[in-house]
């Protein structure tokens, strides 16, 4: 588990600047397997055995997202979840994100 993972998210208010392209890649290096499109937002998919393993995991994510007051966008197939994860009220990046991010990866 990183020190992300530790982490709690914090409410964006708006107001403030997204992440800068250098902070954003100093964050993401301390994820495992997750990318940051554009600057923008962070995606990461994962493969699952079957549909109930696929399943059990977008529950835990949920409980994680209501736990954190963060909700990421989750995309959900037969033995496949991708995670898409950015602060909409400033269309970008914080370090909340990143939170969230290493926080799904220790629900799996």
């Amino acid at each position: 588990m990183t020190d992300l993972a530790n982490g709690q998210c914090v409410p964006c208010c708006g107001g403030v600047p997204p992440l800068d392209a250098a902070r954003v890649a100093k964050l993401v290096a301390q994820l495992d397997g997750w990318t940051a499109e554009n600057n923008h937002h962070l995606t990461k998919p994962y493969a699952f055995p079957d549909f109930s393993e696929a399943l059990s995991f977008v529950n835990r994510i949920g409980a994680v997202a209501e736990d954190q007051n963060h909700h990421p966008n989750i995309f959900f197939t037969w033995g496949k979840v991708r995670v898409d994860i950015w602060t909409h009220k400033i269309d970008g990046l914080t370090e909340s994100d990143f939170v969230l991010a290493a926080k799904i990866d220790a629900a799996r």
